[in-house]
Order: C-alpha cells, then sequence, then structure tokens
C-alpha cells in the first residue's frame, strides 16, 4: 500500500479534523475578546495540520510491513501472516491465517485423493491389459473359423481399445514424466517402423498406400515417448484419409536438426481449426463428423509430450487436400545459437 492510498483511507479523520478546527475558528469568531487572535489561528492550524501528517506518516511506516505482507500476491494462500502489531491488524491477521490453514488442508486432501486416484488408473490400465492381450490371442486362435468381416471388425475393435487404454496410461504419467523417460540416441527410423507395423491392418483395410522415406537421421530423444507421439499423429492420419489414399513419411535431416513428416492427402483440417486441434479436448469439425469419432486427447498429448522432449510438433493442412505433420529434432546447441 502506499503513503497516498494510506491518507484515503484515513480521509474520515481529515474531515473530523477540518469540522472540529472549523467549530474552534466560529467559536474565536464569535468570542469579542479573543477576537484579536484570530490572526493566530492560521498558523494554528497550519501547525496542527503538519503534525496531523506527522503522525500519519509515523503510523504508515510503523505498519509498511504489515500492509507490504497483504499485499503479496504471490503465493497469497502459501504463507502465514506474522507482522500484526494493533489488536485489529492481529484479529485480520488471525482469520487470514485460519484461511491459509483450511487451505492447505484442502490442497493437501485434494492432492492425496487425486494420488489415490492415479493409482488406481494405472492399476486399472496394467490389469485390462492381461484380458486385452488374451483376447487378441483368442481372436488370432479363431481366424479362420469366423468370416473375414467379423474377424477384421473386432480385430480393428480390440485394437482400438488398446489404442484407448494406452492414452489413458500416457495421460496419467504426463504430470510425472520427468521420473519416466531417458534420453539417448536413436534411430527416427527404429522408432516409427513398429509403430507402422501396429497400424498395417488399417492401411490394408483402406488399400492406403504408405511411402516410406529411404533417408534416416539420428536423434537424441525417447524412444517410447517419441513412439506414442508418432502413433498419434499416425493414428490420425489414418482415420482422415480417404480409401486407396496415400500416406508419406519423410526424415530430413539438416543443419539446425532433424525432421520427421508425416503427409496425408485425406480430407484436410479447416483454417478456423488449424490453430486449436492441439488443445485439450477440442475434435473440430472433422472430429465430429468422422465414422470414428475423436477424443481430442491424441494431438494434446502429441504437443504436450513433444514440449517436454524438447522436440516441436507443428501442422500444416489445406481443406481437401491434407495434412502435414511435422516433429523437429533441434541439434543441442540449436537453441543457444538461435539466441
Amino acid at each position: 500500500m502506499t503513503f497516498l492510498r494510506f491518507l484515503k483511507d484515513k480521509l474520515l479523520i481529515l474531515i473530523g479534523w477540518i469540522i472540529l478546527s472549523a467549530l474552534m475558528v466560529f467559536m474565536i469568531w464569535l468570542t469579542p475578546d479573543l477576537q484579536g487572535f484570530m490572526d493566530n489561528v492560521a498558523y494554528l492550524l497550519l501547525l496542527q495540520l503538519f503534525i496531523l501528517f506527522l503522525f500519519f506518516a509515523f503510523d504508515y511506516y510503523r505498519k509498511k510491513d504489515w500492509y507490504q505482507q497483504l499485499s503479496q500476491k504471490e503465493d497469497s494462500l502459501q504463507q502465514f501472516l506474522d507482522e500484526a502489531d494493533t489488536e485489529e491488524e492481529k484479529l485480520v491477521q488471525e482469520y487470514i491465517n485460519q484461511q491459509v490453514r483450511e487451505h492447505h488442508q484442502l490442497m493437501q486432501q485434494a492432492i492425496s485423493n487425486q494420488k489415490d486416484q492415479k493409482d488406481y488408473v494405472d492399476s486399472w490400465i496394467h490389469e485390462i491389459k492381461v484380458p486385452l492381450a488374451a483376447v487378441g490371442l483368442i481372436l488370432q486362435s479363431i481366424e479362420y473359423d469366423i468370416d473375414d468381416d467379423k474377424y477384421i471388425l473386432l480385430q480393428n475393435e480390440v485394437q482400438q481399445i488398446d489404442e484407448h487404454v494406452e492414452q489413458v496410461l500416457y495421460y496419467s504419467r504426463l504430470d510425472e514424466f520427468i521420473n519416466d523417460y531417458l534420453i539417448q540416441e536413436y534411430s527416427v527410423k527404429k522408432i516409427i517402423q513398429p509403430v507402422i507395423r501396429s497400424q498395417a491392418n488399417y492401411f490394408i483395410q483402406k488399400n492406403i498406400q504408405l511411402v516410406m522415406a529411404e533417408e534416416d537421421a539420428q536423434v537424441l530423444t525417447d524412444g517410447k515417448w517419441i513412439a506414442f507421439i508418432f502413433r498419434q499423429l499416425l493414428s490420425n492420419a489414418i482415420k482422415y484419409t480417404p480409401e486407396n489414399g496415400k500416406i508419406e513419411v519423410l526424415i530430413t535431416q539438416k543443419n539446425d536438426g532433424a525432421y520427421l513428416q508425416l503427409k496425408d492427402n485425406g480430407i484436410g483440417i479447416q483454417s478456423e481449426d488449424l490453430g486449436r486441434i492441439f488443445d485439450k479436448g477440442f475434435t473440430g469439425e472433422n472430429g465430429r463428423t468422422a465414422q470414428q469419432h475423436s477424443t481430442g486427447l491424441g494431438l494434446y498429448l502429441a504437443k504436450k509430450l513433444a514440449e517436454k522432449l524438447g522436440v516441436e510438433l507443428t501442422a500444416e493442412s489445406q481443406w481437401g487436400e491434407g495434412t502435414t505433420m511435422t516433429l523437429f529434432f533441434p541439434r543441442l546447441n540449436y537453441y543457444q545459437e538461435s539466441r
């Protein structure tokens, strides 16, 4: 609180002083024997005003630490007050400290509940993967006992469930990312090839042509997380590419780093949606009209994880022509040179 704002709060005291001073002058004016004293009244009033302002200044600097503590906006609900002097300030201080204590208790309870929920989700994910794997094995064993169309339908549904479970797993680990990654040198092709093979049935069913890059690049990253990111991008590309379409994977090594691009000739993204595709829960026009409705989590997770890895994920698209997703892996000294 500034001194001027402090004086504003003391306005009633100033008004009271003015009223009392006016009454004193009026009484002197009504007393004949004191009319000669009127010449000294002005000096008396000025002296009183000066003393009053000295009192305000002393009072302000005495309470300055208290006001500064109240004015702190950062961590306002994390720190207790301890600068109160007067009984009024102590009353306010105790009230605020009680609110801080209750806030701490609520936060601890919320954190505890969130941890319990996360532990349950993690446990559920690991538990559900066992029956999912069993269903996959059973499905393979009856491949020749059921119609091809039914087998393909079941295979797709099981894979969709597996992908959604994988999304939940990585989403739950997003806040604890720092405890679950290992930066090493990887071949980009060795990271993405298993992901492409896992989506082979979709390429076959939709008769989508895959053009794989001949080049390769070595990058410093975490292979597991990059594989998950690429899987989200590839899944979207397949989903929004029509039958007999084409998906192209490009790997380019440049001076500033390596580029991994995924191009498709699908329906593309409308210009008004392009800036929001990485927002959490955003599905856009494509997600609402596609046969397989989007959750709005895939690209959000891909963007967040890429940022944590120091990888830049960008999108370019033309409505009705296709989309290009680019992962840029900078050299270690790229950001230092660009400053």
